[in-house]
């Protein structure tokens, strides 16, 4: 993933975290807030709970991975944080539940 796709500040994470809008599932906990930029911007964020940093990192990558094929572009920026359930599925469901989430499929879980 560019760097220019990656939110790296303290600031930039808490004002979206704050300000933003949220959206939820069993999987993902997502926060997104509109940005200046024509593109969208991620922080991915895994628990220590989760496991130990190898399978973290494993979780990162992959969505990462997940991103970069999908190419969701609505000049937004993302929080996406990992819940324990994600260990339980394969790359497919984690695909397709986190697309669905961030194109708005799941409007009914959303949260403001």
């Amino acid at each position: 993933m560019n760097k220019k796709y990656i939110i790296r500040k303290n600031e930039e994470i808490s004002n979206i975290v704050k300000t933003g809008k949220k959206i939820t599932n069993k999987y993902y906990v997502i926060y997104y807030k509109d940005n200046e930029y024509k593109h969208s911007r991620y922080c991915i964020s895994v628990s220590k709970k989760l496991g130990k940093a190898n399978v973290r990192n494993l979780f990162k990558r992959r969505i990462k991975d997940i991103l970069m094929k999908n190419n969701i572009n609505y000049s937004y920026d993302y929080v996406i944080i990992l819940k324990q359930a994600i260990l339980d599925i394969n790359y497919e469901n984690m695909k397709n539940n986190l697309i669905g989430l961030m194109k708005g499929e799941q409007k009914w879980k959303k949260s403001y």
